[in-house]
């Protein structure tokens, strides 16, 4: 059975952890901008898509921090699904993967 939006698990991808973590909307779900700026530690965020259904939501301005931390495992992905994005950026900061129909 393929799963939907109310059944992906969403995961926060730190950049000091080599697990991802699961996370869930506080209204169960679509997350907030509210609660992705404290998931996130971050007050700006993006969407990048990896495929049809499933986004990364990304600190905006992580590579301004100092120090600023590479997200390995949030660029991998990134790089898997859009091979494009090879060798021209990087994901800095925590990033969470979730359906693009849990972020409004």
């Amino acid at each position: 059975m393929p799963r939907t939006a109310t059944t992906y698990q969403p995961h926060l991808l730190d950049p000091h952890s080599a697990t991802p973590q699961p996370v869930s909307p506080q209204n169960g779900r679509s997350f907030k901008l509210a609660e992705l700026y404290q998931l996130l530690d971050c007050r700006l965020v993006d969407v990048v898509r990896l495929t049809p259904e499933l986004i990364l939501i990304i600190d905006d301005e992580g590579k301004f921090r100092h120090p600023a931390y590479l997200n390995l495992l949030a660029t991998y992905l990134w790089y898997q699904h859009q091979p494009e994005a090879r060798g021209q950026d990087s994901i800095v900061g925590r990033a969470i993967i979730c359906h693009d129909k849990q972020f409004k």
